[in-house]
Order: structure tokens, then C-alpha cells, then sequence
């Protein structure tokens, strides 16, 4: 078995060359990982690019990556988890490179934790992130567009355990969950203003970035690609060409949909079912006691 063919290479793209030439595209979370596959990937065709984050670093390597390509590149500090952050970082973006015509809402946070070890602040701070940060950069955005009249596109970056939910990751399962629903109910309040919402979500797509989590998980297990109906696990380019597929012209009629870009991982069921191992004892953790 072959699985499926690998992608092509690095730089190659279906959308023609500048399909985004004179457009900014806002990816929060940019800087690092799949976030900047995607903005890489809007800046191959042509977009100026924003790229909000909390941390200099991240805003560094980001800027770094689009001026390698040779876009138009502007940077600035945001913490998603505030609407006065959020609006600050508009006003920035829209003085430097013009309004954003694309947002892609990519910020996220995510650890593993059994549930009921769980703190407050651990369940607060991911939702907080991961869900109210997708909205308030949503209505930013969306606010300025009505405002001007005129038509847009937002991306949602999601995970599959939207839809199944997810052992070991209830703060973050339950925050894309409520993402995921963004997507569909936005796509219909703001769509008669010409906003297009849709959602995106990867599969295994190994890169640089990935948190230590992950990282563990794939040093664990010595060849993750014949676990993969694929045969291979995904290339951050893919997300990127995703991406711009949904935003372009060409994807202007998909509204409140989520794509999911893991060659059918997701979906995989097994002919028989497997034992039953809980995550504490996926993690390596003692039997849980209170105190």
C-alpha cells in the first residue's frame, strides 16, 4: 500500500501568482508553527501580511519568515483575551498595511491535564484564549467591515475534537467546540454584509514548533505514518494552501464550513476495539487522591 502521494513541494500553489496582491492578511498566532505556514503561504500570492502575538519572539521569527519570501510584513504585540489589545492592534495594522481583508484566527492554548485534575485557572485561561479571544478578534473585524461596507473572510482554526470530543484535553475540546459553532453562526449573521466564516482544521502536521506535548507523543512512537489512513502524516504547507483556497476568490461561496485537513484521520474507526486505557494511565500518572 502507497497511501496517499505525498504534496508538492514548498512554493508550489493552485491559486494563481498574486491572487492576494494588495490584500493584508491578519494571522494571530503567526509567528510560530502552523500559523506561520499559513501566513507564509498568503504571502507567496501576493498579501501583505499582520501577525498578532503576546510574545517578541514569536512576532521576531514570524517577521523573519515573510521577509524571506519577500512580503510586506507588520508585526504587532496583542493579547486576544482583550477587546481594548484587540483594538489597539487593528488600529496598527490598518495604519501600516490597510485594513485586513482576511483574518485568520489561529492564536490557541492547549496542554494536556486529566479533567479532574484540572485547576479553574487552567479550564479559564484556555477557554479564555482559545474561545472569547476567537470571538473578540472575530468582532473586531467584523465590526470594521459593517462599518465600511465591505466584504471579508475569516478563518477559524480548529481540532477534530470538536466534533469527538477530547480525552486528556477537556478545556480545549470544549473552547473549539464553541469555535467550531462560531464559524456556523457567524457565517450567517454577517454573510448579507459579504463576511465569509469558515473553519480549518489540521491534522498531524509535525513542524519546528510543536509544544512539548506533541513532541512527546511522536518521540513515543517510532513511525507515526502507517498510523495514518494516509500512510503519511501532513505538511504545514497543506494547511496553508487550505487556507488560501477558503479565502480566495475561488472559495468565496463556501461560508460555515469547517475543512479538515488530516487525510482522514479523524474519521478512522477500528474493526474491533481496542482495551480501554485511561488517560491517567496514558500519561504515566499515579491513581488519583484529593489532598
Amino acid at each position: 500500500m502507497a497511501g496517499i502521494p505525498d504534496a508538492p513541494a514548498l512554493g508550489a500553489s493552485a491559486l494563481q501568482a498574486g491572487t492576494f496582491e494588495g490584500a493584508t492578511v491578519l494571522v494571530t498566532g503567526g509567528g510560530t508553527g502552523l500559523g506561520k505556514a499559513i501566513a507564509s503561504e498568503f504571502a507567496r500570492l501576493g498579501a501583505r501580511i499582520a501577525i498578532a502575538s503576546r510574545k517578541e519572539e514569536h512576532l521576531e521569527a514570524g517577521r523573519a519568515a515573510i521577509e524571506e519570501i519577500g512580503a510586506e510584513v507588520f508585526t504587532t504585540p496583542c493579547d486576544i483575551r482583550d477587546p481594548e489589545s484587540i483594538a489597539s492592534a487593528f488600529d496598527a495594522i490598518e495604519n501600516a498595511l490597510g485594513r485586513p481583508a482576511v483574518l485568520v484566527n489561529n492564536a490557541a492554548a492547549n496542554f494536556p491535564v486529566p479533567a479532574e485534575e484540572m485547576s479553574p485557572n487552567a479550564w479559564r485561561t484556555v477557554v479564555d484564549i482559545t474561545l472569547n479571544g476567537t470571538f473578540f478578534c472575530a468582532r473586531e473585524f467584523g465590526r470594521r467591515h459593517i462599518d465600511a461596507g465591505t466584504p471579508a473572510s475569516i478563518i477559524n482554526v480548529g481540532a477534530s475534537y470538536a466534533w469527538t470530543g477530547g480525552p486528556g484535553f477537556a478545556h480545549s475540546a470544549a473552547a473549539k467546540a464553541g469555535a467550531k459553532n462560531m464559524v456556523e453562526t457567524l457565517a450567517v449573521e454577517w454573510g448579507p454584509y459579504g463576511i465569509q466564516v469558515n473553519g480549518l482544521v489540521p491534522g498531524l502536521m509535525p513542524h519546528e514548533d510543536m509544544t512539548a506535548d506533541i513532541r512527546g507523543n511522536l518521540d513515543r512512537t517510532h513511525d507515526k505514518d502507517p498510523c495514518q489512513p494516509a500512510l503519511r502524516v501532513g505538511r504545514p504547507r497543506e494547511l496553508g494552501w487550505a487556507a488560501t483556497f477558503l479565502a480566495s476568490p475561488y472559495g468565496r461561496f463556501i461560508s460555515g464550513h469547517t475543512l479538515v485537513v488530516d487525510g482522514a484521520n479523524w474519521q478512522r474507526r477500528s474493526l474491533t476495539n481496542p482495551a480501554v486505557v485511561s488517560v491517567r494511565e496514558q500519561m504515566g500518572k499515579e491513581p488519583f487522591r484529593i489532598g
